[in-house]
């Protein structure tokens, strides 16, 4: 089974929400793998590659980002090890809410500019909650947003099997929507849903332009607007402007708090305070009223404070690496590459490469596992006939990399690509 069967078993099983997480593709590819091999009474290929990448994952010395998801329990645990510099450890633990939660709802509020925000365990949970809120305000349950949005590919029709909403697509193309599909939209809708950046079209996003004429488009249709900003916080370097700016533009705003500031998981939809008031009593109908959260809100305060500032850094040295990558790609005789975007709008962009998918991954592994450098840790998908599909992400690990290491790692990549073809 190739990479991109393993992810589409996932998605047919219920693991597509894991396509969410920092290792993208990770935990569909182990629940695909683990359905195989179950089936065979062994392990599959699929199976083992993904092993494999993980061993060689956790053995790389060198990486271009180390997600805390692939820790072990004791190095996730470490984590809180820096929660007393964000939060005062001898006040009670929180109960329903309250306490360190209430600190994180707070802080997220006044990052975002808004008067409010509500914690939720999962942002799935978060925006179904928001979207049936603002249908109840807005009298109409139509929500105008993309085909590869994250509720229509990732969440197995959530917003109209649970909460009665009606999902009217704008476009299906590899892109952000435009202002003219907004208004020329053949029906009326209560909300504008836009997803920055959209993920499968490739982390992209819109120009700043482009984003203030999306929201008074959707004004003018009498909509209000919900950003899915689940990667929100590393989008101000692309539009120049800070986070609250940029949010200032929309009614209401989902964040995560693992995506890129790696906590345990959690995130929260921010907004007018009476909306927020709506969503806690929402947020208790669906079962998110956790009886106590104060790990995963002390990680998202951490992440908050450690790996906030560092975003900026991390999406400029992305561009760094996304050049070299196409530079070695050429000079080591690729016939075809793609970088996307050509600039990467985030830390995160797709890399695009001529063959099929079971070449390149066990070519991605092998480099790996020889090596221990680890140049493409996420798996592949199929593309197209002949053509391959990865995400690169660029964390703290990446900024070690220079744009020679990049080329070389790209040529070494390669060769390898090339031992598997003929193998």
């Amino acid at each position: 089974m190739t990479d991109a069967a393993e992810n589409e078993t996932a998605h047919a099983h219920g693991g597509a929400d894991s396509m969410e997480g920092p290792v993208a593709g990770e935990e569909d590819e182990a629940g695909a793998a683990g359905e195989e091999s179950g089936a065979a009474g062994g392990e599959s290929v699929a199976a083992s590659r993904y092993r494999r990448r993980r061993i060689a994952h956790r053995a790389a010395d060198r990486v271009l980002s180390r997600s805390g998801a692939l820790g072990t329990v004791r190095e996730r645990l470490a984590v809180l090890e820096a929660a007393g510099d964000v939060y005062d450890l001898d006040e009670s633990a929180d109960i329903y809410g309250n306490g360190v939660v209430e600190a994180l709802e707070e802080r997220t509020a006044a990052l975002l500019g808004m008067e409010a925000a509500a914690f939720f365990p999962t942002g799935t949970m978060a925006q179904q909650v928001a979207l049936r809120c603002w249908a109840g305000r807005t009298g109409n349950p139509a929500v105008a947003l993309h085909a590869l949005s994250h509720p229509e590919v990732h969440e197995r029709n959530a917003l109209s099997q649970l909460s009665g909403l009606r999902p009217v697509r704008l476009t299906s193309e590899a892109r952000q929507p435009t202002a003219d599909e907004v208004s020329g939209l053949a029906e009326p809708f209560g909300t504008l849903m836009l997803e920055l950046p959209l993920r499968d079209a490739g982390f992209v996003l819109p120009s700043w332009e482009e984003l203030t004429a999306l929201t008074e488009a959707a004004r003018e249709r009498d909509a209000v607007v919900h950003f899915d900003g689940a990667r929100l916080w590393e989008s101000a370097t692309h539009f120049g402007r800070p986070v609250d700016e940029i949010a200032a533009l929309a009614d209401s705003v989902y964040v995560s708090y693992y995506k890129s500031l790696d906590a345990y998981g959690g995130a929260a939809i921010a907004g007018p305070r009476t909306l927020v008031d709506d969503l806690r009593t929402w947020r208790h109908r669906y079962g998110g009223n956790v009886f106590q959260q104060f790990p995963t809100a002390l990680s998202a305060l951490v992440g908050l404070a450690r790996e906030l500032p560092r975003l900026p850094d991390y999406v400029r040295h992305a561009r760094v690496v996304a050049a070299a990558l196409r530079e070695g790609f050429a000079e080591a005789g690729v016939p075809w590459a793609r970088v996307h975007p050509e600039v990467p709008h985030t830390q995160e962009f797709q890399v695009w490469l001529p063959y099929d998918v079971d070449v390149v991954a066990e070519a991605a592994v092998r480099q790996g596992e020889e090596t221990k450098t680890l140049l493409f840790a996420r798996a592949w998908d199929r593309g197209g006939p002949g053509l391959a599909v990865t995400e690169v992400a660029v964390g703290a690990a990446g900024l070690e990399w220079t744009e020679q290491d990049v080329r070389r790692a790209a040529a070494d990549f390669v060769e390898r690509v090339g031992t598997v073809l003929g193998a």
